[in-house]
C-alpha cells in the first residue's frame, strides 16, 4: 500500500494524487455553506430529507452499475453490523440537520468550531470508549479544547450547543463506523437506505400538508435533487483517499474544511467574530497545533513502507 514519503522526501506520485483528491473533498465540504445558503427558502428538515432520499437513489444506481449489491446483502445478514449502521445513520443524519440549520440561521462560524474540535473529540472518545492511551500533548490538546468550549459557553452563550452537537455527532459517527466490519461504499449505501423511508415519508407528509416540497422553482428544485450526488460523491472520494493515505495525513488535511467554513462565515457572510470568539478560536487553534505536532512526530517514528 502506498505511503507518504518520509521526512525530507516528497510523497510518491500515487500519494500525491490521493492528497489532491482529499483536498478536493475537504474543499467541497468547506464550501457547502454556500450551497445551503442558496436553499435559504427551504426549511432545514426538508433539505435533510432531500439529501437523504437522493443519496439513497444515487447509491442504488451506483451499486447497480458496479455490481456491489453483494456487500449490502452481507450487511443485512449480519445483525451486529446492521445495528451499528443504524446507529451511525441516525448520528450522521443528526449531524447534517444541525449543520444545515446552523448555516440557515447564520451560525457558520459556530459550525466551523464544531468541526475544528472534532479531531480532538475523536481522541477523547478513543480514550473513554476504546481505552486508547493518550500522549501528554494529546491530553493537553483535549484539555485546552474543553476549556475553550466552556469559555465559549460563558461568553457567547447558547450558540455553543451547535459546536458541541456537531463535534459530538461526527465524533460518535466516526467511532461507530470504526467498529463496523463493512466497506465504505456498501456501508454508506445501507445508511442511506435505512434513512430513505423516513425521508420519503416526511416529504410525502409535507406534500399532503400543502407545503409542496417538490413544487419549488426549477433552480431550487434542481439544487434539492442534486443534494444526493453532492453528499455521496465527496464521501466516496474521501473513502478512496483514506485507503491510500496515512490517518495522520488525512487528519491534518481535514482542517481544510472548517478553515474554509470559517472564512466563508466571516469574510463572505459577515458573521460576528468579536474578541470573545477570537480568544476561543485562538485556544482551539493552539490545541490543534499541539495535536498536529504530535501526529507529525508519530509519523516520523514510523518505519518507511513500500
Amino acid at each position: 500500500m502506498p505511503r507518504d514519503g518520509g521526512p525530507g522526501r516528497p510523497p510518491r506520485r500515487r500519494d500525491t494524487g490521493a492528497v489532491l483528491l482529499a483536498l478536493a473533498v475537504f474543499g467541497a465540504w468547506g464550501l457547502f455553506p454556500g450551497f445551503f445558503k442558496l436553499l435559504g427558502a427551504v426549511p432545514p428538515t426538508e433539505i435533510l430529507a432531500h439529501r437523504i432520499l437522493w443519496s439513497a437513489v444515487f447509491m442504488a444506481g451506483l451499486l447497480t452499475v458496479t455490481g456491489r449489491f453483494a456487500g449490502v446483502r452481507d450487511i443485512l445478514a449480519d445483525r451486529r453490523t446492521l445495528g451499528l449502521l443504524t446507529a451511525s445513520a441516525l448520528l450522521i443524519a443528526g449531524n447534517w440537520l444541525v449543520y444545515v440549520a446552523a448555516v440557515a440561521d447564520g451560525h457558520i462560524v459556530e459550525a466551523s468550531l464544531g468541526y475544528f474540535i472534532s479531531p480532538l473529540t475523536n481522541v477523547a472518545l478513543g480514550r473513554l470508549v476504546l481505552g486508547e492511551r493518550l500522549s501528554r500533548l494529546q491530553a493537553l490538546s483535549c484539555l485546552l479544547a474543553a476549556v475553550a468550549v466552556a469559555a465559549f459557553a460563558l461568553t457567547v452563550g447558547p450558540a455553543v450547543w451547535r459546536s458541541i452537537a456537531l463535534a459530538a455527532t461526527f465524533g460518535c459517527y466516526g467511532l461507530v463506523r470504526k467498529m463496523v466490519r463493512a466497506e465504505a461504499l456498501p456501508g454508506f449505501a445501507v445508511e442511506s437506505f435505512l434513512l430513505a423511508p423516513l425521508a420519503l415519508g416526511y416529504l410525502a407528509l409535507r406534500q399532503l400538508q400543502g407545503a409542496a416540497p417538490f413544487d419549488h422553482p426549477p433552480f431550487i428544485l434542481a439544487l434539492c435533487l442534486s443534494a444526493g450526488v453532492l453528499t455521496a460523491v465527496p464521501l466516496l472520494g474521501y473513502a478512496a483517499a483514506a485507503r491510500r493515505l496515512r490517518l495522520s495525513t488525512l487528519g491534518l488535511l481535514n482542517y481544510v474544511t472548517p478553515s474554509l467554513q470559517f472564512m466563508l462565515g466571516v469574510a463572505v457572510y459577515g458573521e460576528p467574530f468579536d474578541p470573545a470568539r477570537m480568544a476561543v478560536f485562538g485556544v482551539i487553534w493552539l490545541a490543534l497545533a499541539l495535536y498536529s505536532a504530535e501526529l507529525l512526530r508519530a509519523v516520523r517514528r514510523l518505519p518507511l513502507q513500500n
